[in-house]
């Protein structure tokens, strides 16, 4: 699936990730004044252009030694500027259902089913993150 995540970021779809490709990820995703010496920075832990192959080798270094529940949370956090530990139901849902593997409505339903969201439409994504990484805890 790291495919599906190049190509978002690869934004003029050239197989290179570019500075102007991490700026324009990053302000998709609300992150509006990231200083160029960052984006440069970035480009700069690859050896030559970023195509595919050193996409995931950097990105495998990243994760190597990390715990894989603090980077599926930091994932969500990105969709959670202000760290209230929730994320809004609908969006959400419109993520899911919009982007990469597309979950169905029968999928969507489970999710909810497992994961009820709160009166205000609220999800805590800690939670989900835990049940990914650690297997749900059946009750005896």
């Amino acid at each position: 699936r790291m495919d599906k995540a190049f190509t978002i970021i690869d934004q003029n779809r050239d197989g290179i990730i570019s500075k102007d490709d991490l700026r324009d990820v990053l302000a998709s995703m609300g992150q509006l004044n990231v200083k160029n010496e960052e984006l440069e920075a970035m480009v700069k832990e690859a050896s030559g252009p970023i195509n595919f192959t050193v996409f995931l080798t950097m990105f495998g270094e990243k994760l190597k030694g990390a715990d894989p529940e603090d980077v599926i949370v930091s994932a969500f956090k990105v969709l959670d500027p202000d760290a209230t530990g929730f994320i809004k139901k609908d969006f959400l849902q419109e993520l899911l259902t919009t982007q990469c593997d597309r979950f169905s409505a029968e999928e969507m339903k489970n999710l909810w089913a497992a994961f009820p969201p709160d009166v205000a439409g609220n999800v805590d994504y800690k939670q989900i993150c835990y049940v990914i990484t650690h297997g749900e805890e059946k009750e005896e």
